[in-house]
């Protein structure tokens, strides 16, 4: 009938969101690039302000844009014997980065004297130990003196974040791991913490439910922006001068661009949405307390995939109940996805036909609460946190679980040389 006809059609018009013009022009380039990569011809395409897209035959790539690589066919199941543990922390790994270049591992937990270590990635020494204080004793102490909550690391390497119950975010020097400042301004514990790639700009969540930004290069605050209805516990950001934060209970994902000062709200888990990442400038990934991993493309907004009790159902207090999702990491610009629970084990996962659907691949035995997962910026290795306790609360403790930094070698499959170009790397 025709009233139904228009309620499709203002369904689907409701499913989109609103893009600028620019915006529009910019994705219907990219899907015109497209078409042109899979005739294997070249060209470049104009979206005004300057920007010029190209893509090549030969590279295979947007310029200054990584293509869409299928890593999960290259990659082979990790042999459990091989995972490396590192320890040191006496009390849960609450989140850990990976330097720029793949060697140095920093990590930081719910420690009152251990706060922050730097792990050297071949040998697995301990380099660096910051030890903590007692709240209020922040300036005369080098380290944090509550649970250290989140970090992040500037995309050059030179500066680590660090964020913590007490609303405290501190900045380090990489190399030397000596504090250079303390950013206060947050009314609650800081959640979330990432860097905008190629830059030192520095965007952070809170409990307090806002999103800050700051110029750490200049040790200066920039600007506020709310919008959220409950805690934020996760974000995430890539080149774009925007990020994407994990809303709790509010149930929303959000979509923060700074400059327009808007932001865009997406839909679709039924619990607390605890952990988010960015696959690439298009795509995320998102975890939720009802058991569930969903894939977004930022111009839906509802997820484009969503699996229901990823990690199964356990018996909590004779009540059956999805195993939380507690960490979410992808392998940039590829279709390689981790996420993690407490139950005994990190999975793997394809993103697979134009990220619309989310396959399982193998599962990785780890005991314990897995706080938070990275993966290398070759894609060679996976480092996980793993704690008795999660992150954010006490619900349960796992006595079996080592409070230590896993590291999950990721080999892959040995490519068949190709008759074009045998010379080839």
């Amino acid at each position: 009938s025709p009233s139904l006809g228009r309620r499709r059609r203002r369904e689907a018009a409701e499913e989109e969101v609103e893009e600028t013009p620019q915006e529009k022009k910019l994705r219907l380039a990219k899907l015109y690039l497209e078409q042109l990569r899979q005739l294997g011809e070249s060209c470049a395409v104009s979206v005004g302000h300057g920007t010029v897209l190209r893509y090549s035959r030969a590279w295979g790539r947007d310029q200054g844009k990584p293509a869409h690589i299928p890593l999960s066919l290259q990659v082979q199941p990790p042999d459990p014997a091989s995972i490396r543990v590192l320890r040191g922390h006496q009390l849960p790994v609450t989140c850990l980065v990976i330097s720029p270049d793949d060697r140095f591992i920093f990590s930081a937990s719910k420690d009152g004297a251990l706060i922050k270590c730097k792990w050297e990635v071949e040998s697995g020494k301990r380099l660096c130990v910051v030890p903590g204080g007692k709240k209020g004793t922040e300036e005369r102490h080098m380290g944090h003196a509550s649970h250290v909550l989140c970090m992040a690391i500037s995309s050059d390497g030179k500066y680590l974040a660090t964020g913590d119950r007490n609303k405290l975010i501190m900045i380090w020097d990489t190399a030397t791991c000596k504090r250079l400042h303390i950013f206060t301004g947050h009314r609650d514990a800081v959640s979330g913490l990432s860097f905008r790639k190629g830059t030192h700009q520095l965007y952070s969540s809170s409990h307090d439910r806002c999103v800050k930004v700051w110029n750490v290069a200049e040790n200066a605050y920039v600007e506020t922006l709310f919008g959220h209805q409950d805690v934020i516990t996760g974000l995430d950001s890539l080149s774009r001068e925007c990020c994407v934060t994990a809303g709790g209970r509010d149930g929303t994902v959000r979509l923060w661009k700074i400059p327009e000062e808007s932001q865009l709200v997406f839909y679709g888990h039924q619990g607390s949405i605890d952990c988010i990442q960015l696959i690439n400038e298009e795509h995320m990934a998102s975890g939720a307390d009802d058991g569930s991993v969903a894939l977004w493309g930022l111009t839906k907004k509802k997820p484009l995939a969503l699996v229901r009790q990823a990690h199964g159902m356990q018996d909590a207090q004779g009540l059956q109940q999805p195993y939380w999702i507690s960490a979410v990491a992808a392998l940039r610009n590829s279709d390689l996805l981790a996420t993690g629970s407490h139950s005994a084990s990190v999975k793997l996962w394809k993103c697979g036909e134009g990220f619309r659907k989310l396959e399982p691949l193998w599962d990785i035995p780890l005991v314990g609460f897995v706080n938070s997962l990275k993966f290398s910026a070759a894609g060679d290795f996976l480092v996980a946190g793993l704690g008795q306790e999660h992150r954010l609360g006490r619900w349960w403790r796992d006595k079996e679980a080592k409070n230590s930094v896993c590291i999950i070698p990721l080999k892959q499959r040995a490519a068949a040389p190709s008759p074009e170009a045998p010379d080839s790397s």
